[in-house]
């Protein structure tokens, strides 16, 4: 049994990468951390949301990580180094679930503004449909 401390208020949202050697989870601290599975060690933070972390998610690769926010944005980080590498903007309340699809170039997002989205995952704002 592994304890993972470090977030400083409530984790909203956790889950495996891929290969189950890393757990990623967001928090009303406004952060996305990644730890190791194994060990416990926390091994990236991720800043750059501005109100609390909702949901978080691996890409199917395990290469990058995607947050969903009370900011109403949609982020997606390099799972090794902590770079935002995109940022979704569109829906106009609380982002409350995200994820990516099984082929990775699509994200999926839910939101308190009744709407689902899809994005191109490769592109910045540029929603599929």
């Amino acid at each position: 049994l592994q304890q993972f401390d470090g977030h400083t208020s409530i984790v909203t949202s956790v889950g495996f990468s891929p290969d189950g050697k890393q757990i990623v989870s967001g928090s009303d601290d406004n952060s996305v951390r990644v730890w190791d599975a194994s060990t416990g060690a926390q091994l990236q933070q991720f800043d750059g949301h501005t109100d609390m972390v909702t949901s978080v998610g691996f890409s199917p690769d395990g290469k990058q990580i995607v947050s969903g926010s009370d900011d109403n944005s949609v982020r997606v980080w390099d799972a090794s180094t902590g770079a935002q590498l995109h940022q979704f903007d569109g829906h106009t309340d609380c982002v409350t679930s995200v994820g990516f699809s099984p082929g990775g170039n699509q994200i999926v997002s839910g939101s308190w503004d009744n709407s689902v989205r899809v994005w191109d995952a490769s592109l910045q704002n540029h929603p599929v449909i």
